[in-house]
């Protein structure tokens, strides 16, 4: 499969299966948790087309998912962004918020690479972001800004349904789809160029 060079797209225009496997992957979505968030996101999707912000629509599956206890691990490079959601949500939900810095694990203890040389800096810590979350028994964990690869360790953790609200990029203020609309970056990639 390489959908991402077809041209016509007959899967979305005409209902084409290039797989085969329609029916045996139709199966997953008859799966009680998983029929429910696909009637949800599709209600969200129908009432909120082209006029809900990502954190309406947030909101809005949420509710329609009747979930109570919201989980956010995020970045402490994105504390403010985790502050505005949450002043945003603490109205409607029961919020767990965890840091990625908890328990405060120095790189050293692991021998991880560290940024600032021999100065001591503490690990991002996404399983233990997870641990958090998990033990407050959270309906869904909502991540802002981890790093790549500790978004993917917390996702692997959690025990709850997990949604990525904001992805880190340093460089980009945090909209690594940019590079797609700028013609520097787009020849910058192409090239290797570093």
């Amino acid at each position: 499969m390489h959908c991402a060079v077809c041209n016509n797209k007959q899967c979305y225009q005409e209902g084409k299966d290039c797989t085969g496997k329609r029916e045996e992957i139709a199966k997953h979505y008859h799966e009680e948790h998983s029929k429910k968030i696909m009637q949800a996101s599709a209600e969200v999707e129908a009432e909120g087309y082209a006029n809900l912000t990502r954190v309406q629509e947030l909101v809005l599956f949420a509710q329609k998912m009747g979930y109570t206890k919201l989980g956010i691990a995020f970045c402490i490079g994105c504390a403010e962004e985790a502050r505005a959601l949450s002043e945003i949500l603490e109205p409607q939900f029961s919020l767990e918020t965890v840091c990625c810095k908890v328990c405060g694990i120095d790189k050293a203890a692991f021998g991880l690479k560290t940024i600032r040389g021999n100065v001591r800096e503490t690990v991002c810590n996404p399983a233990g972001q997870a641990q958090v979350l998990n033990d407050a028994q959270t309906d869904l964990n909502i991540i802002i800004g981890l790093c790549l690869g500790h978004d993917i360790v917390f996702t692997q953790h959690s025990r709850a349904p997990v949604t990525t609200l904001v992805v880190k990029d340093r460089v980009l203020a945090n909209n690594p789809a940019a590079v797609f609309y700028s013609p520097y970056w787009k020849y910058k990639l192409k090239v290797g160029v570093k």
